[in-house]
């Protein structure tokens, strides 16, 4: 658990509700950059200017940015259309570059989160200043990584910090270009629950069509704010033209989003919240205690097997309790992919106590 006290990022004007944040991928051109901001501040809801400077691409000789150059291009956007400005860092370079032109906050990437001696680098180049830093998750999906990241500019005395959920890494086949994975987005705020998380459904999904339901999922799941990638021109963008979006797109997806309290002081709603959740955690004390009366049952199988020179995994067994469970399980409207998910858990750890069980007396004998 960590213990920093963290202040929230501010939003524009302290209006209610969640942040928003948005700007091109990459910062292209003066006019492009300028082009944004003006489309963004029409909008009035916009908390941060995003826009890649440096752009850590995973392959060679695909834009990798402008650089310092662009720098002064975004302080212009917060001279003339007041708009404060967020730019991604991968070094401590790029942090001392962004201050020295007066930029308003920084993010720290998913490539760099991964690698906590550059983070380390960052914390102690951030050390007595007052810019509020983001954190993406790390590429893959390593909840430890990602709040080691955060400990370690926490630990340098920053004190607005917020995370960014992008997604991870898969390769199982699926819609998105990186996996939203929201257990572990939901288990970082359970962890740290005085931190906002901010979802980047534009990295989530990887194409525009997507953005707006993915959207309203991170709503749903009480995220405290959105950061999305906008272009005025997002075909011809330099960088993942596929998933940015109009400034009057953005508009729409924004009007849309359904926003739901955190909580209620309705006593009446209070009250049934409670009488559900009482009902609740009795059938968990009642699913736990089947649970270890199912583990005294394979300490048996387990002791039987071992007396009687049997192998611990019977691929038989597992596909007659796959079969019948699941069947069962559908009766009672269940999803499938939830049963499943239960079983396998179920059963690795009953793979994991037999091969104890057969091992201790192994042991046992060694020692005899």
């Amino acid at each position: 658990m960590v213990n920093y006290s963290l202040s929230k990022l501010k939003n524009k004007a302290n209006r209610p509700g969640p942040l928003l944040i948005a700007g091109p991928c990459s910062a292209e051109t003066e006019d492009q950059v300028l082009l944004t901001a003006q489309g963004l501040q029409s909008l009035g809801q916009v908390d941060y200017f995003r826009a890649g400077v440096w752009k850590p691409r995973t392959r060679p000789n695909s834009f990798e940015g402008n650089g310092e150059i662009a720098l002064p291009w975004l302080k212009r956007v917060q001279d003339e259309f007041n708009l404060p400005v967020m730019v991604e860092i991968a070094s401590a370079d790029h942090l001392e570059r962004c201050l020295k032109y007066g930029i308003k906050a920084v993010w720290i990437g998913a490539r760099t989160t991964v690698n906590p001696f550059t983070v380390q680098e960052i914390a102690d180049a951030l050390k007595g200043t007052d810019i509020p830093v983001l954190i993406k998750n790390p590429i893959n999906p390593d909840l430890k990584l990602w709040i080691g990241a955060i400990e370690r500019i926490a630990g340098a005395g920053v004190k607005e910090i917020a995370a960014i959920h992008r997604g991870f890494q898969s390769y199982d086949n699926t819609v998105y270009r990186y996996a939203p994975k929201w257990d572990i987005a939901i288990e970082l705020m359970t962890e740290m629950p005085d931190l906002q998380v901010i979802c980047d459904p534009s990295h989530i999904t990887g194409k525009r069509s997507m953005i707006a339901e993915t959207s309203q999922k991170a709503m749903d799941l009480g995220m405290h704010g959105l950061m999305i990638e906008t272009h005025p021109d997002p075909d011809k963008a330099w960088s993942d033209a596929s998933q940015q979006i109009t400034p009057q797109r953005l508009t729409e997806i924004w009007s849309e989003l359904r926003i739901r309290n955190h909580s209620s002081d309705d006593p009446v709603f209070s009250t049934e919240l409670d009488r559900l959740r009482s009902m609740i955690d009795s059938i968990d004390e009642e699913l736990l205690e089947g649970i270890a009366k199912r583990m005294r049952l394979i300490e048996r199988v387990g002791n039987y097997k071992r007396d009687n020179n049997i192998t611990i995994f019977q691929p038989q067994r597992l596909s007659e309790i796959r079969e019948t469970r699941t069947n069962f399980g559908k009766k009672l409207k269940l999803e499938e992919e939830f049963i499943r998910k239960i079983l396998k858990d179920l059963h690795d750890e009953s793979i994991r106590f037999q091969t104890e069980i057969l091992y201790s007396s192994k042991s046992a004998k060694q020692a005899e």
